[in-house]
């Protein structure tokens, strides 16, 4: 099936992946985290806990978001999980909204 001018195309279930990600990314504390993760390289989830004063439970679930959206990757070692920047999915997430904004200040 072709994508002709009369078909409409609208994946829902991608577009709500894409809305998920920008609200997870549009958060000034999970902000603040990412910077904190960058300057630092790769942290623990107690040294965002301690920076930011925020119960550990707190922290890990804004880590988890961060996570699910691929803006932060995982390595373990030993007893221990660090957090680090995935500068990729950041970049990816960046290029799509200034190719939204371009196409919203054409109309």
């Amino acid at each position: 099936m072709g994508k002709g001018p009369d078909e409409l195309l609208i994946n829902v279930s991608e577009i709500k992946k894409g809305v998920q990600a920008f609200r997870i990314i549009n958060h000034l504390l999970r902000q603040q985290i990412l910077q904190f993760i960058h300057e630092k390289k790769r942290i623990t989830v107690t040294e965002i806990h301690t920076r930011f004063r925020i119960e550990q439970s707190v922290a890990s679930e804004h880590l988890a978001l961060l996570r699910k959206a691929k803006f932060v990757m995982t390595e373990r070692d030993g007893r221990f999980i660090f957090y680090s920047v995935n500068y990729e999915s950041l970049k990816k997430i960046h290029r799509l909204s200034e190719e939204l904004v371009d196409k919203k200040s054409l109309s």
